[in-house]
């Protein structure tokens, strides 16, 4: 199990404190880091759709001129991403057999790991 997003992100701390409270092992990838591979995005963008994955209320949204903002589709969403990494919805949480997870939200996360037990 990988957990991607940025280390100061509080979204990222909690889900990281819920899966040690859990005592649920995982590997934190972080992005602003270690980077994001072109593979990466194509493979989250197989799981969940781009508008889901990219995170419209964050500062690097916000600081996008509205002409690249109204004119959005998959491929551009994805060009983005890979420019800019912060543009992810985070955390993702990769679990399972390639299964993907947007955000976090901690009855989820226990709905999710109590299928996988």
């Amino acid at each position: 199990m990988i957990l991607y997003g940025i280390k100061n992100c509080d979204s990222v701390k909690k889900a990281k404190k819920h899966l040690e409270q859990a005592d649920i092992g995982y590997q934190f990838h972080d992005f602003r880091q270690d980077g994001l591979s072109e593979a990466k995005v194509d493979a989250w963008l197989q799981q969940v759709e781009w508008k889901t994955l990219l995170n419209t209320r964050s500062t690097s949204w916000r600081q996008l001129d509205d002409a690249i903002k109204a004119d959005l589709d998959a491929a551009k969403a994805k060009a983005l991403i890979l420019d800019n990494p912060t543009l992810v919805k985070r955390p993702v949480l990769e679990f399972g057999e390639g299964q993907v997870e947007v955000g976090f939200k901690a009855a989820r996360y226990d709905e999710l790991f109590a299928s996988q037990t």
